[in-house]
């Protein structure tokens, strides 16, 4: 595999007289050094002496592994319900807005400073080492979302495995795990009533769950055998995507990132023409520009365009490293960025096709069935494919599609734990250890292997990448743009593709994207609502535990500049500001 280094970066002691002027201003918050988190262990180097790096085999990988990160199961779960909730088509106005002003800048700014410094999330802050804490801040969130983000996996792998039957297990009451509340939608009568519940309902909750089993996070039970198999299928398959690096990461996404619009095609084609498919479709994309005038719209378009092309995460800077340094990563940006949006708005014909005909098959209003996260994909999903012919058939390929979605995702944020600062690329042992430990951490936390794991599961995807990822980025966008400076780092782009951004794209990075950032941190705090699973309300100790998660990973910023402050020699009133 060919590899290509980044040209050598000029040092401080080469630098003009204007330069250093600059750098007096900035006082010691971007001082450059080539002082880096560890001392790298020896590689191979060229004939000049200088250290070569690993790139992707081909362009394609690269693209489809960014595409298979940024495309995961929130483009099912969730952009299609916010459409549908916020004004149908009325919401891409809001949608698309965000994304070109906040969305790209971001995503492009990511990937060019990645493929420029050649590092992971942390090592690309030897550009302004004060800085360095956001990186910590990142790596700790990626490690926070893989305590609960492969628990997911873990369910559809479950699922996948119970499909491979002649009549799907979640199609009636008759089960051992079913209790007296269990009821049909077509009893009309039960769709109002709380007490009631599907079969598909009892089904994940109570068989595959086990929730019945627990009080509520003081009181988490048992660990479960089948799901801990299940979450061990899962960590081999992640450890044989990443054990080469990129050398199989990138063959692995050949797979994972095209076989979601495979099923979610072959789902249209079928779900189309399902009866009351078309008034479903029908409600997901009519317009209501009226709901513009709701602030909360707004809002959760912003929030939705953050996490959905996952910027923050420190993968797509992990990525692009490996990219060869004259690859065109403004093109890139512009390629995966609009591919996730499309894939968004695509996957909500497929829910709503289904949503439709489950709306007109029970006679029941479509807001009865219409939902967003787990209970969509493992509860109205589920008892939407179990009335059709075939219904065994169906769900096997519903249920890999959202294996891929989540595997490909998974393999991001682990190829980005690789380039972790306290470790190596592509060093086998090193990434065992992490591996065992992420999943024995899942183990500790009980977030799939024990009865009340769903309560552990909600308050860390309620915490872990909140308002946290938010900040993160924000920091991100002034180190970048502030403090490293719009200038210095359009002429980095341009020594790379061979030109500067454009102006659009530099006033985004330093005043729209920041602003935007700032004003979605405020919102989250002020708009802050506990978390709940169902009826089940929290206690404060757990929000508590929760806050201390999140804020774990963004005091980073402030703890890392002091030290950084602490241990740089001077007086910091002795800098000219």
């Amino acid at each position: 595999m060919s590899s290509v280094v980044a040209p050598e970066k000029p040092t401080s002691n080469t630098m003009g007289p204007k330069e250093v002027g600059t750098h007096l201003r900035h006082a010691v918050l971007c001082i450059f050094t080539s002082t880096t988190l560890v001392t790298p262990t020896p590689t191979q180097t060229n004939p000049s002496g200088e250290e070569e790096r690993e790139t992707w085999g081909k362009k394609i990988d690269f693209l489809l592994s960014v595409i298979g990160f940024a495309v995961d199961l929130a483009n099912v779960w969730r952009f299609p319900y916010l459409c549908y909730k916020n004004g149908g088509g009325a919401f891409l106005v809001p949608y698309l807005f965000f994304m070109v002003i906040a969305g790209m800048p971001l995503f492009y700014m990511e990937l060019a400073l990645g493929q420029y410094n050649r590092e992971g999330a942390a090592g690309v802050w030897k550009i302004c080492p004060i800085f360095k804490g956001v990186g910590f801040t990142v790596i700790l969130i990626s490690l926070y979302v893989g305590f609960y983000y492969n628990v997911i996996i873990s369910w559809a792998m479950f699922y996948l495995f119970s499909s491979f039957t002649g009549e799907l297990p979640w199609v009636h009451c008759n089960n051992t795990w079913n209790s007296p509340n269990c009821s049909d939608w077509a009893d009309n009568g039960s769709v109002s009533d709380i007490y009631k519940a599907t079969p598909a309902q009892e089904y994940f909750e109570r068989a595959v769950l086990h929730i019945q089993d627990s009080n509520g996070i003081d009181d988490l039970g048992r660990p479960r055998w089948q799901l801990t198999s299940c979450l061990a299928v899962v960590i081999v398959l992640l450890y044989f995507s990443l054990w080469k690096g990129v050398k199989t990461s990138g063959k692995v996404v050949w797979i994972t990132a095209t076989m979601p619009y495979v099923v979610l095609t072959v789902l249209l084609l079928r779900g189309v023409t399902l009866p009351g498919a078309i008034d479903g479709i029908k409600a997901y994309l009519s317009v209501d520009f009226l709901r513009l005038c709701d602030a909360k719209v707004w809002i959760e378009a912003a929030t939705q365009i953050c996490f959905s092309l996952g910027v923050g995460f420190g993968v797509l800077i992990a990525f692009s490293s490996y990219n060869k340094f004259s690859n065109n990563c403004y093109r890139d940006a512009i390629i995966t960025s609009s591919i996730n949006s499309l894939t968004s708005f695509f996957s909500g014909f497929v829910v709503f096709s289904f949503l439709g005909y489950m709306s007109q098959k029970h006679n029941v209003a479509l807001d009865k069935v219409a939902r967003d996260g787990a209970g969509l994909v493992f509860v109205i999903y589920p008892e939407a494919i179990a009335t059709l012919p075939g219904s065994s058939i169906w769900a096997v390929i519903f249920f890999i599609m959202l294996l891929t979605l989540g595997i490909d995702s998974a393999v991001s944020i682990h190829t980005d734990t690789q380039l972790h600062p306290f470790g190596q690329p592509n060093n086998i042992p090193f990434l065992c250890q992490i591996t065992v430990f992420h999943y024995s951490q899942i183990y500790s936390l009980g977030t799939v292997t024990i009865q009340g794991g769903m309560y552990v599961f909600t308050l860390l995807d309620h915490f872990a990448a909140g308002t946290s990822i938010l900040f993160g980025v924000l920091i991100e966008a002034i180190g970048i743009a502030w403090f490293y400076g719009v200038d210095r780092f359009s002429d980095d782009i341009e020594e790379m593709i061979g030109h500067r951004p454009g102006r659009y794209w530099r006033l985004c990075w330093k005043f729209v994207s920041p602003c935007f950032l700032l004003f979605m941190v405020v919102v989250s705090f002020a708009t802050f609502n506990p978390p709940n699973y169902g009826s089940y309300m929290f206690p404060a100790w757990a929000n508590m535990l929760g806050w201390c998660l999140a804020m774990s990973s963004m005091t980073m910023v402030p703890l890392y500049a002091i030290y950084k402050l602490c241990t740089l020699p001077g007086k910091f009133c002795d800098v000219s500001l």
